[in-house]
C-alpha cells in the first residue's frame, strides 16, 4: 500500500511511508511495530519502501489480549480497566514493543476495524495509534467511517503521519 498523502522532497513526490523510512535512516533509528487491528499492515507498508530493511528488524501482530500481555507486556489491569481499544493499551503496546525489540521507535495500533465489534462507547472505526520515539510516546485517537479495509488503511496512514511528525521534531 502506498499512502495517498505525499510530501515534496527536492521536486520529487515522496510517499508518507518513504518519508518515515528516510527520517528513521537519517536519525539512524530502528523501528518496530505493535499491531492489533492493522494485523501487520503497518510493517507491510514500511517494507514496501526500498531501504526499509536498514530500519525495520521485527514487528508484532498481537491481535489477542493474551498476545498483547505476553509479547508486549501490556498489563492485565490496563486491559481490564480500559479495554484493548484504548489510549492506555496503545501506549503500553508501543513502549512494550520498543523494549522487546530494543528499537528506538515503535508504532502501535489498536481499534475496531469492523464491521462488527463496536459498541455505543467504542464504535466501529475507533482506533488508537501510538508512536514511541526514544522514550517519548504520543497517542492519537482516530474515528474512521469506512469499511474494514478502509479503516485499517486509514489507521496505517494515521500512525505513519504521527511518526513523521515526531521524527521531524527531532533535531
Amino acid at each position: 500500500m502506498q499512502a495517498e498523502e505525499k510530501t515534496l522532497k527536492k521536486g520529487v513526490q515522496e510517499s508518507l511511508e518513504a518519508q518515515v523510512v528516510r527520517l528513521l535512516a537519517q536519525h539512524k533509528f530502528t523501528v518496530t511495530t505493535a499491531e492489533s487491528c492493522t494485523g501487520g499492515l503497518i510493517a507491510g507498508t514500511l517494507i514496501n519502501v526500498a531501504g526499509a530493511s536498514d530500519v525495520l528488524n521485527e514487528g508484532y501482530v498481537t491481535y489477542s489480549n493474551e498476545a498483547k500481555q505476553r509479547l508486549l507486556g501490556v498489563r492485565e489491569d490496563t486491559l481490564r480497566q480500559f479495554g484493548a481499544v484504548s489510549e492506555e493499551t496503545a501506549r503500553e503496546m508501543a513502549v512494550g514493543a520498543a523494549l522487546a525489540a530494543k528499537a528506538d521507535v515503535a508504532l502501535s495500533s489498536t481499534g475496531i476495524a469492523g464491521p462488527g465489534g463496536g459498541t455505543p462507547q467504542k464504535p466501529v472505526g475507533l482506533v488508537f495509534v501510538g508512536c514511541y520515539v526514544q522514550g517519548k510516546v504520543r497517542i492519537r485517537e482516530c474515528r474512521f467511517q469506512g469499511n474494514r479495509e478502509e479503516n485499517r488503511r486509514q489507521s496505517v496512514e494515521a500512525v505513519l503521519r504521527l511518526a513523521a511528525e515526531l521524527l521531524q521534531e527531532i533535531r
